[in-house]
């Protein structure tokens, strides 16, 4: 989940950035109309999302990127301590290479679904995060857009583990695991775990390109960011 300086750091400059534009902290506008503030908030969303999908949807967005790269679950660990000792971690790498990819995969093909969740926000959400406390976007996020993204982007990562090769690379793995004497149980939900995973480098990220917009003109890319956002 986001951190709480980047949740600090986002909800603050959004304050600033529309206070300075004219926006009180009741959500009313001097020189701006609902529609438009709501509009404008929409419209950076959507922008911010569109470069974090292109982002994210390439080979290493995830793979090669330190603050989100998907490690493999705890739940594997022993597994692979294990499999060290007889010389084949190496079916563990492959493993969370491939979870990884399964990610990459998956992100683009969620790019509508974020769209359509960013399209159901209301101007009294808008007013909300722009009120509320230090996690406001976080809890907008959460309660707004997470239940039905990871019900809609569930199928959509299945797909992906088994086009990245990581179900079979998982069950390679675990029958390995399995031939050896005396090991504990273990298995791991992998459709969850990289949905959940998944989610969080988008929204990280996601909340990176919010704040460019808020406080970079370069990253103003359509007329209605320009007039919204605008000193």
């Amino acid at each position: 989940m986001l951190t709480g300086s980047l949740q600090a750091g986002w909800l603050d400059k959004a304050k600033d950035l529309l206070n300075e534009s004219g926006v009180t902290s009741s959500g009313t506008a001097s020189s701006l109309t609902d529609g438009e503030i709501s509009s404008g908030l929409k419209e950076a969303l959507r922008v911010g999302s569109d470069l974090v999908v292109n982002q994210l949807g390439a080979t290493d967005g995830f793979n090669a990127d330190p603050n989100i790269h998907i490690p493999l679950p705890n739940s594997l660990k022993k597994v692979q301590s294990t499999l060290d000792k007889v010389g084949m971690s190496g079916m563990l790498d492959d493993l969370e290479t491939r979870l990884n990819r399964a990610a990459e995969i998956a992100t683009p093909k969620a790019k509508e679904l974020f769209f359509n969740a960013i399209q159901a926000m209301t101007l009294d959400d808008a007013r909300n995060i722009l009120a509320g406390e230090n996690d406001a976007a976080t809890r907008y996020f959460q309660s707004k857009m997470t239940p039905d993204l990871v019900k809609e982007f569930t199928p959509i990562v299945n797909d992906s583990l088994a086009e990245a090769g990581a179900i079979k690379s998982y069950d390679n793995a675990i029958g390995q695991y399995k031939k050896l004497p005396l090991v504990p149980d273990a298995k791991a939900d992998l459709s969850s775990y990289v949905v959940e995973k998944g989610m969080d480098g988008i929204f990280h990220y996601l909340a990176v390109e919010e704040a460019k917009i808020r406080t970079n003109p370069v990253a103003r890319t359509t007329d209605l960011l320009k007039k919204v956002f605008a000193k």
